[in-house]
């Protein structure tokens, strides 16, 4: 009798590695692996391997690290698109990326469903379902963390010792992480308890602050319309400038988080965030936009910023307002042309300078010294205009006091 078909989100971790066997075992699917690789500094042909040996029919490993560069993290760098005034969103642009490719690779196989390890508490069962929806709504999804009687990361490693699945992890060291280009995440474990100072020897992505470099470093980041296309004069491909930056500022220490988010789902959780380039990147892009953007457009950008940010985060990646904010931000983007210079010093970052020939900074207006462009006595027309309603409503409370 031919199985059915199911599609399996798969990075070869302790929950995707358990979540194969079980719906092998428990439900006699054929599953079909399939591991996105944006970036996650794994061995995937390893990952690849395990798969097949876990019961896997077949496996795929997808190279998506261009397409999430350019087409999933320099739009909302672009938006200045920050969560909760934090977080850079490192996995939520990246689910929806995976999304697709699951969903193209199920159309492709002739799968019934789509499966993925997503917890019932998290983000991202939502960010999957989402996407998944919006490209095929007749598309089953299995969210065996919604199903199974396991209830704890814990149980899953009983589980998978008693089927002889190698895992990465062990009770002891029960973190879980999510990595890609562009960050590193980590949750769970004594993270759990915001109390709980976190232990800075679980950095990957940047050394701890107290052991940067004692001098500064200053890197130059050269950008076309709000894309970042070359660091200290040198042009990098847009893969090869996030490692670039992630390598400089990870070394100075600079990049690291640890904040309490509200999930979309209604609890807080805490978590600690390594995002080196991307915080580099966000700060010098900011830095430029008050250099070429007026005082409106920058004003109503942060508004829009704001909810491109949490569209992202909740996973509404291929909506109609999220389509729509893109038309406006490409728009202010057109003269975020320029160079920024940052100086990086353990594990801060500061701007030392800017240019752009879009600049609407001008020394002349603005010179402390004797000037022949600004007329100061203008500036008392001005006020008196500006504080018209000021004066009137002063006048009329004195009006009625005297009465």
């Amino acid at each position: 009798m031919k199985k059915d078909k199911v599609v399996l989100a798969y990075s070869g971790g302790l929950d995707t590695s358990v979540i194969l066997k079980w719906l092998k075992e428990e439900h006699n699917f054929d599953v079909i692996a399939v591991c996105v690789d944006v970036g996650q500094e794994e061995d995937l042909k390893a990952v690849e391997k395990k798969a097949l040996n876990t019961g896997a029919s077949k496996a795929y490993v997808v190279n998506v690290k261009d397409e999430f560069v350019t087409d999933y993290i320099f739009p909302t760098l672009k938006a200045g698109a920050i969560y909760e005034d934090d977080y850079l969103l490192g996995t939520s642009f990246a689910r929806p990326l995976i999304a697709k490719k699951l969903v193209e690779i199920a159309e492709q196989e002739g799968a019934v469903a789509i499966a993925h390890g997503a917890t019932g508490k998290g983000n991202d069962q939502v960010r999957f379902e989402v996407t998944i929806k919006a490209l095929n709504p007749h598309m089953k999804i299995i969210a065996p963390w919604r199903e199974w009687d396991l209830k704890s990361r814990e149980d899953c490693v009983d589980y998978a010792l008693k089927h002889d699945i190698p895992i990465p992890v062990t009770k002891k060291d029960i973190y879980s992480r999510d990595r890609n280009l562009w960050h590193l995440s980590h949750e769970g474990g004594n993270l759990e308890d915001p109390w709980n100072e976190h232990d800075n020897n679980i950095y990957k992505m940047c050394v701890p602050p107290e052991k940067a470099p004692d001098n500064p470093t200053y890197v130059q980041i050269e950008f076309e319309k709000g894309i970042p296309v070359a660091v200290d004069g040198v042009k990098y491909s847009p893969v090869d400038l996030v490692y670039k930056l992630n390598d400089i500022a990870g070394a100075n220490g600079v990049g690291v988080i640890d904040i309490v988010e509200n999930r979309l789902v209604g609890m807080k959780s805490r978590g600690i965030y390594e995002t080196p380039g991307g915080t580099v990147l966000y700060f010098a892009h900011k830095s430029l936009e008050k250099l070429v953007l007026d005082r409106a457009t920058l004003s109503f950008k942060k508004i829009v910023a704001e909810k491109y940010a949490q569209l992202v985060y909740d996973g509404l990646w291929f909506t109609p307002l999220k389509k729509a904010l893109d038309k406006f931000v490409d728009s202010t983007q057109e003269v975020v042309t320029g160079t920024v210079k940052l100086k990086l010093y353990k594990g801060t970052c500061n701007i030392a300078g800017t240019k752009s020939p879009y600049s609407l900074y001008n020394e002349e207006f603005v010179t402390f010294g004797e000037d022949n462009v600004y007329n100061q006595k203008d500036a008392e027309g001005f006020i008196n205009l500006f504080a018209l309603p000021l004066t009137i409503r002063a006048l009329m409370k004195d009006n009625l006091d005297e009465k």
